[in-house]
This record gives structure tokens, C-alpha cells and sequence, in this order.
């Protein structure tokens, strides 16, 4: 990191950590044991000394039959999670065949229009021995619902299912900008996720709660933590309301965390949030059951540090963000390939994407101790300092009416671009190494053959489509979608009534329209 001499929070490093105790870190509120609160150490008593977190591999792109081809070799390959990545017209709840997703349609992930691409995008894969994450925040409820509906077909009933929506919109206001509805009807959309998976799919994970698109857009590990749980506090507020015990939802709330190649700073920061979170719902939240007072949480290595310049240098960073990840107590890990900030991974970067956590896994000890960084004058020194800005940047939060009303005053967003706006000058001033791109530069790059999504992919799409609308019953797409409506504008779960219109073959813009028809759409301010 150049001569920089503080972290990547802006929080000064000590050439030496000395002169502590112990005794400073035993008490409840600090250290405590493995699996107990305020779960600093971890979220379970053995960690990975048991068994190793879920090597869960993100992947999706173009179609669904494509998706599941490659889905087949993650899994021979020995992945023990899926986790899907969705197009752009998808995660916007846009039919392929919409004026608004030409040229968009299988780039940045799979598209999936009905329940017809649902069907293939898992064919033959077992949904009661896989756990599946989904990539997806303001349709998460329709995706959800078809994958409930497609592992029924296979004979799977809802309580068997495992796995993630991520389903975390308050971000995307801030960072991100895959919205669809206003902060109000999208938190009311969550809470009936919320009631609906606490019925019906009591092992999936409701909700990832999301630092890492805002880290992504620069925010510092401090901010990553601060508006990640200040957004967790809103979604829990918003449930309470809506008339849910905490601990009916709460153990099923999980997060989503990045990690950087600054390895300390990493590692005392997933400790510092575990510490936070558990005192916010013990004490904010009066949450009694252990497991609503955990913090469980997926990594991925960090995409915005990899370069197109000299991309096997990728191969060393995901290395390190891995081994931070899990030396700071992950539950699953997604390694990012060598090759993305060129294009779309290649089956052989996903596959040394994946071999990067089994050789952290079986070939080094980290595994073989819980919390091996405990009582270190460092580690122990950092996570102080990273919980104490942290619960500042809350306070901030709070102190403007919680995290919906600071978003709609511009506040998170405003913190991270100044944060962004540091780090590139540091790194045009040479403050900041970065190997391949500002230091240790090459004269010419070696050739690399992408991967490249067929062009016809659109045009495949847009005649399924037709063939989908031709041969299903319109008119019970219609009953179905109008029932929607009226649950929309009532107080009624809308997720039931969207089941119904799903199984008729609706599609997933379909749905989302009838929604935008009583919801609206989210018109960010000006300040933004």
C-alpha cells in the first residue's frame, strides 16, 4: 500500500501493537468464546475445525441451459453451493423481449424470463442436497417463487429448500441502482418475503444483507459495516412493524461482506461487525434466541481490486482476500476468477477459482484452530478501532432518522465517493501500489481469449417468449395478475397471489409491472 500509513478505514497503523492484556479483551463485550456472545470469535464453537465453510461459486450468464452446463461443472468440480448471477433486464424485473433490455439481455448473467428458464437453469441438479444464493434484490420474491415452484416439481417441498435471496434493496439506493419500487413498498415486499419464508421455506435464508456492492463504490471497511447494519436495523424495524417477532425472522437474516487484500484490516473488521450485530439485537432489539443474535455472513473477494494489466497477478489477490475471509470467520466464500476484469470467467479460471478455497481448505492449517488471530496486540487493537468508527458512521445514520431517510438526504452515498475519490488519487499520486497498473508495469500484455455470450442469445429469448404467450392460458395470466394487484393495494402478503400468477406461466416483468401499476418507481433525488 505504498507509504500509506493508516488503514484502508483511514485509521492510523502502529509500526508496533504492544502493552496489552488479555484481561482487556476477556469481557463479555469484547472477546468471549467461539460460539457465544458477542461472537467475535466466530459463530459457532468448532468453526472450521469441523467441517470448512460452503465453497459457494457465483455463476450465470446468457442462457439458462448455458447457466446449467456450467452449474454441473462447478459442482464435479466439488463446489458445495450455487449462487446465480441474473442479467441486467432480470434484476430490473424487464422481459427479454422489452424494448428496454435490447442488448442487454444474458451479459452480466443468466436471463430468466418465466418459469420455463427456472426449469432448465436447474435441470438435473439436486435442489434438497444443494444450497442455491440468488443474486437478486427488487424481483428477489419472484425468483424465490420459482425456484420454490421448480424444486416442487422435483418433489421438493419448501422445507427442504436451502439457500439465500439476497433480496437487500436499501443498497441499490445506495450504491448499486437495481431498484424498482419506493423504499417504502420495497421494504414492505421484504417483510412479506420475511413472513412468507418463516411459513413456508423455514431453512432459506431470507435476505443477504449487502456491504460488498457498496465497497465496490468505494466505501471504506468501516462504512462497509456502518451502512450494512444500519440497513440490517431498518429491515428488522420494518418486519417488527409489520407485526413479525423478532426471533421468528431474525436467525434467518444473513449478510454479504467483501474482502480486500489488506488482511488485517479485513479480518478485524468481520470481527467487529460480528460484535456490533450482536449487541444491536440483544440490547437495540431485545432479541432472546442466540441464533438472532449471530452474524452470519458470505464473502467475495474483492472484484474491484483485480486489473485487466498482467490478470495472473488476480490469481495472488484472490488468493490473500481468500485466506482474510476465512482467517475473519466466513460461513461461504465466493473466489472471484483471475479473468473478470476482463470479461465473463472461463470454465478454467472458474475451476482455479474454486481449487484457490480447497487448497486454503486441505493444504494450509488456518483450519485446524478457531480464531487463530485472537489475542493478537494487532488484531485485537484493529477491531477496536474498526467498531468505533463504525458505530460513529451508525450514529450518523441514526442521527438523520435511520437508514431510508439518510439515504433519501444523500448521506451513505455521499461518504463513499468521497472515500472513492481518495483512493483513486492516492493511487494516481503513486500513494497507493498497484502491481501491473501504477507500479511494475509491462511493456506488452500476452493474448487472452475471452469468454463471449453469443449474440443470438436475445433473439432466442424473444422466440421463447412468443412461444410462452401463445401457449398458456392468458386469461388465468390475467385473473392471476389482477389478484396480484388487489393483495398490492390492500395489506395483504403478495407473495401467494404471485405464486399463483408464476405457476400460470406469468412472467417475471409481467409481475413486476402489475406491482409497478400500484407501487410506482423509485425517482431518485437530485442530490444523489
Amino acid at each position: 500500500m505504498g507509504s500509506l500509513a493508516e488503514s484502508e478505514s483511514g485509521l492510523p497503523i502502529q509500526t508496533l501493537y504492544d502493552g496489552w492484556s488479555l484481561a482487556d479483551f476477556d469481557a463479555d463485550t469484547k472477546l468471549g468464546s467461539p460460539g457465544k456472545f458477542p461472537f467475535t470469535r466466530g459463530v459457532y464453537p468448532s468453526m472450521y475445525t469441523g467441517r470448512p465453510w460452503t465453497m459457494r461459486q457465483y455463476a450465470g450468464f446468457g442462457t439458462a441451459k448455458a447457466s446449467n452446463e456450467r452449474y454441473h461443472e462447478l459442482v464435479r468440480a466439488g463446489t458445495g453451493g450455487l449462487s446465480v448471477a441474473f442479467d441486467l433486464p432480470t434484476q430490473m424485473g424487464y422481459d427479454s423481449d422489452e424494448p428496454i433490455a435490447r442488448g442487454e439481455v444474458g451479459k452480466v448473467g443468466v436471463a430468466i424470463d418465466s418459469i420455463e428458464d427456472m426449469r432448465t437453469l436447474f435441470r438435473d441438479l439436486p435442489l434438497d442436497q444443494v444450497s442455491t444464493s440468488m443474486t437478486i434484490n427488487a424481483p428477489a420474491s419472484t425468483l424465490l417463487l420459482l425456484y420454490q415452484l421448480v424444486g416442487a416439481e422435483q418433489g421438493i417441498s419448501g422445507d427442504r429448500l436451502t439457500g439465500t435471496v439476497q433480496n437487500d434493496v436499501l443498497k441499490e439506493y445506495i450504491a448499486r441502482g437495481t431498484y424498482i419500487y419506493p423504499p417504502k413498498q420495497s421494504l414492505r415486499l421484504i417483510s412479506d418475503i420475511f413472513a412468507y419464508c418463516h411459513r413456508e421455506m423455514p431453512r432459506w435464508n431470507t435476505i443477504s444483507i449487502s456491504g460488498y456492492h457498496m465497497a465496490e463504490a468505494g466505501a471504506t471497511p468501516a462504512q462497509e459495516i456502518a451502512f450494512t447494519l444500519a440497513n440490517a436495523k431498518e429491515y428488522v424495524r420494518a418486519a417488527i412493524a409489520a407485526g413479525l417477532d423478532v426471533d421468528d425472522f431474525a436467525p434467518r437474516l444473513s449478510f454479504f461482506f467483501v474482502a480486500r487484500t489488506t488482511l488485517l484490516e479485513e479480518i478485524a473488521k468481520f470481527r467487529a461487525a460480528r460484535r456490533i450485530w450482536a449487541r444491536i439485537m440483544r440490547d437495540e432489539f431485545k432479541a432472546r434466541n442466540p441464533k438472532s443474535q449471530m452474524l452470519r455472513f458470505h464473502t467475495q473477494t474483492a472484484g474491484v481490486q483485480l486489473t485487466a494489466q498482467q490478470p495472473e497477478v488476480n490469481l495472488v489477490r484472490v488468493a490473500l482476500q481468500g485466506l482474510g475471509a476465512v482467517l475473519g470467520g466466513t460461513q461461504s466464500l465466493h473466489t472471484n476468477s483471475y479473468d473478470e476484469a476482463i470479461a465473463l470467467p472461463t470454465q478454467k479460471a472458474a475451476r482455479l477459482a474454486l481449487r484457490t478455497q480447497q487448497v486454503i481448505a486441505y493444504e494450509t492449517d488456518v483450519t485446524r484452530t478457531v480464531d487463530p488471530f485472537a489475542g493478537s496486540y494487532v488484531m485485537e487493537s484493529m477491531t477496536d478501532d474498526v467498531e468505533g468508527a463504525a458505530l460513529e458512521l451508525i450514529e450518523a445514520v441514526e442521527d438523520r432518522g435511520g437508514a431510508v431517510a439518510a439515504i433519501e438526504q444523500g448521506f451513505q452515498k455521499s461518504e463513499i465517493e468521497k472515500s472513492a475519490y481518495r483512493i483513486a488519487l492516492e493511487i494516481d499520486n503513486r500513494d497507493r501500489t498497484v502491481v501491473g497498473v501504477n507500479e511494475y508495469a509491462i511493456d506488452e500484455e500476452e493474448p487472452y481469449e475471452p469468454l463471449r455470450v453469443d449474440p443470438h442469445i436475445e433473439t432466442d429469448q424473444r422466440e421463447r417468449l412468443a412461444a410462452l404467450r401463445a401457449e398458456r392460458d392468458n386469461d388465468a395470466v390475467q385473473r392471476a395478475l389482477d389478484a396480484l394487484r388487489s393483495t398490492a393495494q390492500g395489506t395483504g402478503n403478495v407473495l401467494p397471489p404471485m405464486r399463483e400468477a408464476l405457476r400460470q406461466h406469468a412472467t417475471v416483468g409481467e409481475v413486476a409491472q402489475a406491482l409497478r401499476d400500484i407501487w410506482g418507481v423509485h425517482v431518485p433525488h437530485d442530490t444523489f
